[in-house]
Order: C-alpha cells, then structure tokens, then sequence
C-alpha cells in the first residue's frame, strides 16, 4: 500500500540483474511489478505492512493496491542505474485525497478504499476506460488541504470540492442590503494547488466556501476548456490574476468573498461568453474598468461591496444582457449615466451605499423589466424624475437619504406592483398624494 501522505511520484529505482523482465504500463493500470531472476542465495524481501492509519477505513473490506515487488540487493560495487519515475495509480491519487481530506469523516464516502470499480466509490465518475472523469464531493465535509496529486487525474473534466449551499443562495438582495451570511460543510484549506492548471480537459472547477489562502494561481489560465470557475467565499487575497481574462470559454467567473485586493484588471473584458461575473465582496481599489462593458453575454454583473472609486463607466450601457446590476457599497462618485437606460432586460439595479451626485436619469424610467431600483444613501438631488411612474415591474422603489427635493410625483401611482416605497430623509416638500391609496400592494411606506 502506497502511504496515503506520499507527495508527487513514485520512485522505483531499477537495481542492475544480469537478466530481468520489466512489465510497462500506462498511468491508470496497477503499478508495475518488476520480476528478478531468481538466485541461489537471495530472496526477495516481504512487502512493506501499510500505516495503522490506511488500515481503520470507512469502508469493511479492503483489497490493497498492487505495489512493486522489492528486488534484491545488488553485489557489491554493481552500479545502481538512474531511477525511473512511475506515474500514481488513479487509484492512489483518490486514496491520498480521501487521507489528506479526512475522509472518514466525510458525509458520504462509500466503497471508497474498497477494492470495487472507482465508479462506484461515491462522488466519483470514469468513462470506458475506468480513467477518472467527474469528481464531485460537494457539501461532503471534507477538512484539509487539497493535494496537487490530484493533477495525476489527466481525464479528468469537472472538480467539484465546494459547497453546494454557496451555489444554491446566489442572492438574498430581495429585500436586504448584504448578502447572506457564510455557512459552509466543507472547509478545505491552504493555497490552491498551481498543479490543477495542469487539467487541460477540465471544464469546472469548483472550490468555493472553505478557508482557501494564498494568491490565486495565474497558472490557472491554461485551463483554456473551462466554463465555470468558482474560488468564492474563501479567504483568498492578492491581486486578480490578468491573465484569468483568456478564459475565453467562461460563463461562470465567480471570485466573491474573499480578500482580494488591488484594481480589477481590464483584461477581463474579453471573457465574452461570461454569463454569471461575480468579483463582489473583496477589497479591490481603483476604477471600474471600461472595458466591462464588453461583456456581452453577462447577465449578474456584481462589483459590489468593494473599495471602487470614480465614476460609473458609460460603457456599461452596453451589457444588453444584463438583469443583474450590484455596483452598491462602494465609493464610487459622479452620476449615474443615462446610458443604463439602455440596458431592456434589467431587473435589478443597485447602486446604494456610494458617493454618487447628481440628478437620478429620466432615462432609468424607460427599463419595462426593472423590479428592484435601490439607490439610497448617496448624495442625488433634483426632483424625483416623473418618468419612474412608468417602471411597471417594479416592486421596490428606494431613495432614501440623499438630498432630493420637491414634491413626490402623482405619475407614482402607476406602480401597481410596489411593495416597498422608501422616500425618508431627504428635503421633499408637500403632502403625500392621495393617489398613492390606489397602491393596494404597498406594504411599506
């Protein structure tokens, strides 16, 4: 049995016989068994006893994974030839996974280190030829940290070690400010093995929710097959790799919650088919590259909850796609620019919680699919634009604490869906119009 602690490959050295037989395999078969020549006065000595730790599994039966046989000692003074490199068994990789994860701890870990097909040890998928295509473990409690033997795995095409409750909640922003709180079951930790950016088929790769460190591997750009990428609610920090932006199959880019920091990278602009990008909940500084708004395919653009200065880029009028708009929470200034109008499939516009001035756009009245339009606690001024009575989607209407003035527009009467109505704290004057009575589904004033 190979320990379940060994690091990268294993080292058979070849001992020099006058006559031996030497079987090659390719990774993925038992490992090799070399076959001495027998001699009159040596033996071969017994196998190596596997650790008390490989001994205790979750499973009732075990059947050890071949190893090599120990050949005999050479005579004296015979040279030893350089050793040959051995590739892990798949079979191994996943054993020193199941080890360095606590896997006997894990929720669900059956016919794992059994001697059946890996096709059934649980979370595991091969193809025809038994080569280990689909790894999923996710919301499985596992604990420690990943091993880059897993880069043994060269079919594989999806890595799913996160939490499945991360994916499940991507938004509670109905009627919060913040997004919910961080609960996860598997708790992975250290940095992000460079070495998985040697996967060329893989198409996902998922390792959100744990307490991942370190930076993010720019090496990570050569897994130029994947589609999903989600490294969030993590507490990895340093800056967003540019070179992540030749990811050009994405349609997932998901890095929130952790400690990034740094600007966003304008090379991001060039994923595309990105249809989910989500870089919310960090640290990063500077501006908000033009360049975003050559994502043409996004539809949940969150930037929110950062450190983001200057103004809301015009471009950004171009995400034709888009339903979801977070921008809030940062320190952005200037005004909102009227080329959002543009933007036909918005649902859910938030900017609250910035420094932005100015006059709130007539133009956000043209958006037919807007719902959520929450842009308190900045510094607007001017009126009320009579044009949002023409928002008939909307159910939640807030912008409190600026410095808005006039009177409240009668034209609001036509947002027969609204729910949430938040005008507080700012310098409006005159009564509210009567005509806000025929809001039956206003529930909070």
């Amino acid at each position: 049995m190979v320990d379940g602690k060994a690091r990268g490959i294993l080292r058979v050295p070849l001992i020099a016989m006058p006559v031996f037989v030497m079987t090659l395999i390719a990774c993925g078969e038992p490992l090799p068994t070399f076959t001495p020549v027998a001699t009159p006065t040596e033996t071969p000595g017994p196998s190596p006893t596997p650790p008390p730790d490989e001994t205790a599994t979750a499973s009732p039966t075990r059947t050890a994974v071949p190893t090599a046989t120990r050949v005999p000692p050479p005579p004296t003074g015979t040279p030893i030839p350089t050793p040959t490199l051995v590739p892990f068994d798949e079979r191994v990789i996943l054993e020193i996974l199941y080890n360095e994860t606590d896997g006997r701890n894990w929720w669900f870990n059956d016919k794992w280190l059994s001697d059946a097909p890996l096709a059934e040890w649980y979370g595991v998928t091969t193809n025809e030829e038994g080569r280990v295509t689909e790894l999923n473990l996710l919301s499985n409690t596992l604990r420690g940290e990943i091993p880059p033997e897993l880069a043994g795995l060269r079919e594989l095409t999806i890595l799913q070690l996160g939490d499945m409750d991360a994916r499940d909640r991507p938004c509670l922003i109905s009627l919060f400010d913040m997004v919910g709180a961080r609960a996860c079951s598997n708790e992975l930790s250290g940095e992000i093995p460079k070495e998985l950016a040697t996967l060329t088929n893989l198409t996902e790769l998922q390792l959100c929710c744990g307490q991942l460190v370190g930076k993010i591997p720019s090496e990570l750009s050569n897994l130029t097959n994947l589609r999903t990428l989600d490294i969030s609610f993590n507490e990895l920090g340093g800056e967003i790799p540019p070179s992540l932006g030749e990811l050009s199959n994405l349609t997932e880019f998901n890095l929130r919650y952790n400690r990034l920091t740094g600007p966003i990278p304008s090379e991001l602009g060039k994923l595309n088919n990105v249809m989910t990008f989500w870089i919310s909940e960090n640290e990063l500084t500077g501006s908000i590259p033009p360049e975003l708004g050559n994502l043409a395919s996004v539809t949940w653009f969150w930037i929110g909850q950062n450190k983001l200065t200057g103004a809301i880029p015009p471009e950004l009028g171009n995400l034709s796609e888009v339903t979801n708009l977070w921008i809030a929470a940062n320190q952005l200034t200037g005004s909102i620019p009227p080329e959002l109008g543009n933007l036909t499939n918005l649902e859910v516009l938030l900017l609250f919680d910035n420094r932005l001035t100015g006059q709130i756009p007539p133009e956000l009245g043209v958006l037919p699919n807007l719902e959520h339009l929450r842009i308190q606690r900045n510094a607007f001024s001017g009126e009320i634009p009579a044009e949002l009575g023409d928002l008939s989607s909307l159910t939640i209407l807030k912008l409190a604490d600026n410095d808005l003035s006039g009177t409240i527009p009668t034209e609001l009467d036509r947002l027969t869906n609204l729910e949430i109505l938040d005008l507080r704290d700012n310098q409006l004057s005159g009564e509210i119009p009567s005509e806000l009575g025929n809001l039956t589904n206003l529930r909070e004033l």
